[in-house]
């Protein structure tokens, strides 16, 4: 963008971050998650790098945080309390590596990491080994004396090892076992829930009444000696506030490089889950104080340090175009093209938005500055829009009246909210129905892609789902993209996917309703593909999870005489294993289940079908209806929803001796 476009972005951001850091900081009610505010100040911080003459003293990029409470006493800081600037790539950390070794030439660099506990920062003041102050941040030169609410905290010694006068600062925090602790019994009084330990614990020390903070059971950790220290090193910081009573995080290093760094970001990364407080990064800090000290600040941050934050669930981005997508069954998918943002670890470039009443909702337009959220390995959902940034150049979107993919008419059928192509041969359903049956979850052809599907549908090599069993290497060999050994190997992945069980095979014929869940109560039910095409109208509307809509929709499909050659043609090159009938378990019968990370002992879809088969049920989100959050390897973010709603959670051996 240019200057002046760059000029009005940056205003709109600032305002819309002003207002978001006031409800976090000031008020402690947030309206947006953490992820999407950072997005934001990422964006303006970039802005402004590009751009510096549009740099005013008032940025948000050039503050700490909001004015102190007017309901406490002032005080000012003697040496400002500074916030980091943030990083969330590799890429980034070698940036900032690359900006601090060119205004220290010729030094040799040494880090110091160390947690970044998601808390509420506060100053200490003591003079001969005695609590005198205790301050928040405020704005940075001026905080709020919240000295008799930290008093309460037993990790804030009232008097330290040793008679000196020294100001330190740190974090006050709550542990996740306290939060829980907290949220319960809210529930049981009828009380609020609180969203998070980081705003209940910055609540419990703006409280008026001391005995409030007292009975919160807060923690608090120091990250910093700002005065009274004689040191040399970050590291050596640690040591002394350790000597003079003060708790430290447990999970540092000192790193040579920014390699090092980075392992240790992501040694930290899978264990976070377990540890007894919330984190959400690493700081870097150079661990010479003096080569800190001669690198300065900028702006609100020192150059000398830095925050590697951890993948944001959350992130804003602007939606640059929507677009329709035409699905198996013909519906009309829009789908939000985005400007490039990492969310979960990833970059994203899409979000569906479902139809054209979820556009309507969110009253989301194209050029929208946008919140996405991304959970597992799921498409990204827009959440949110932010309206306070529109320039008045979005346009709103309309749905289609002709099919983008074949001209044929769209309708929107009575009672439902999907929009339809009208034309059953529409290549683009076709395309899709090949695609699905060839998935994952379907008969998982290793290397038979959406673009090996289209390359061989316009050349005319495939027209149905069936011909894929009779493709050769002949008909591979002379189509671009394919040498003689990619030819070899799918042609040899058709060949092992031939043996196909009924649930996987049901699942890949994509008859509309029938998801994955729905394919196992089928197989469990019939037990035989010949059986479930026999089956009545009455006996499949019937069955419990299937009903009266899915019914006549499995119902409907097997009548089709399209469907039926299809179904025959499949007969002649695949075998379909029968399913057995098993016992249902009494401890997995009628229980939701939760998988989250991987298995030593089997596979997830293994793990998947066993508790299926013995009678439980598999869900891909926590909810209040979760029975049981199944722990694997490197578990994610499913884990702290799981103990908020108090799921049980199940290590692997468990849950192996339950599906036992």
């Amino acid at each position: 963008m240019d200057k002046n476009q760059a000029k009005r972005r940056i205003a709109k951001l600032r305002d819309e971050i002003n207002h978001h850091r006031y409800l976090y900081h000031v008020l402690d009610s947030p309206e947006i998650s953490d992820g999407a505010l950072d997005s934001l100040k990422h964006e303006l911080e970039k802005l402004e790098n590009q751009h510096p003459e549009l740099i005013t003293a008032d940025s948000p990029t050039q503050r700490v945080s909001g004015k102190a409470l007017d309901k406490f006493e002032k005080v000012s800081h003697k040496t400002r309390m500074l916030s980091l600037n943030d990083a969330f790539s590799e890429n980034e950390m070698f940036e900032w590596e690359e900006r601090i070794k060119k205004m220290i030439p010729g030094k040799s660099i040494e880090y110091f990491c160390e947690v970044k506990v998601d808390g509420f920062s506060v100053s200490l003041e003591y003079k001969k080994g005695m609590l005198q102050t205790g301050s928040t941040r405020g704005d940075g030169q001026i905080g709020e004396n919240v000295t008799q609410n930290l008093k309460t905290i037993e990790a804030v010694p009232l008097h330290l090892e040793q008679d000196i006068d020294v100001e330190v600062r740190g974090e006050v925090f709550m542990t996740k076992k306290v939060f829980d602790k907290v949220n319960n019994e809210q529930k049981k009084s009828g009380g609020k829930i609180y969203a998070n330990p980081r705003n209940l614990a910055a609540g419990s020390i703006r409280q008026l009444n001391p005995k409030i903070a007292a009975s919160r059971q807060l923690d608090f950790m120091t990250f910093e000696i700002t005065q009274g220290s004689n040191v040399s090193t970050h590291k050596e910081e640690h040591d002394l506030a350790k000597k003079l009573g003060f708790k430290t995080v447990d999970q540092t290093k000192q790193c040579k490089n920014i390699k090092e760094v980075m392992e240790f970001y992501n040694q930290i990364n899978q264990k976070r889950d377990k540890l007894p407080y919330q984190i959400d990064g690493i700081v870097i800090s150079v661990n010479n104080n003096d080569l800190k000290k001669k690198l300065g600040v900028v702006g609100k941050a020192p150059r000398g340090m830095i925050a590697l934050k951890f993948a944001a669930e959350q992130a804003t981005t602007v939606v640059e175009d929507i677009v329709v997508q035409v699905g198996r069954t013909g519906a009309l998918t829009p789908l939000a093209h985005l400007r490039p943002v990492q969310v979960a670890g990833s970059t994203v470039s899409r979000a569906t938005l479902h139809n054209i009443d979820e556009i309507e909702r969110l009253d989301v337009r194209i050029g929208d500055t946008v919140i996405i959220e991304k959970a597992g390995d799921i498409i990204p959902d827009i959440v949110s829009v932010l309206p306070k940034l529109r320039t008045g150049k979005e346009k709103k979107f309309v749905m289609p009246k002709k099919c983008p993919s074949c001209g044929a008419d769209v309708i929107r059928k009575l009672g439902e909210v999907a929009h339809y192509c009208t034309n059953p041969k529409c290549f683009s359903i076709e395309k899709e129905k090949i695609i699905h049956f060839v998935s994952k979850s379907a008969f998982n052809i290793v290397g038979f892609g959406q673009k090996i599907v289209e390359q061989l549908m316009n050349e005319g090599v495939i027209t149905s789902a069936a011909d894929i069993f009779i493709l050769t290497e002949d008909n591979l060999k002379p189509l671009e993209r394919f040498a003689e050994k990619s030819a070899e190997n799918l042609v040899k992945a058709i060949k092992q996917s031939r043996r196909i069980n009924l649930q996987r095979f049901i699942y890949s014929l994509g008859i509309r309703h029938v998801g994955e869940e729905t394919a196992f109560v089928l197989a469990r039910e019939f037990g035989s593909l010949d059986n479930l095409r026999k089956s009545s109208l009455e006996k499949l509307v019937s069955i419990n999870d299937v009903g009266p809509v899915v019914g006549k929709s499995i119902f409907g499909w097997f009548m089709e005489e399209e469907n039926i050659k299809l179904i025959e043609d499949l007969l002649m090159h695949v075998e379909i294993e029968k399913m057995e009938k098993q016992k249902k378990k009494q401890g997995v019968v009628g229980k939701t289940f939760v998988l989250s990370g991987g298995l030593d002992s089997m596979t997830r879809d293994e793990a998947k079908n066993r508790i299926r088969v013995l009678g439980g049920e598999v869900s891909l989100s926590i909810s209040k209806n979760t029975d049981y959050l199944v722990l694997g390897s490197e578990a994610g973010s499913k884990l702290e929803k799981a103990k908020k709603l108090n799921v049980k959670i199940l290590e692997e051996n468990e849950f192996i001796k339950l599906i036992s």
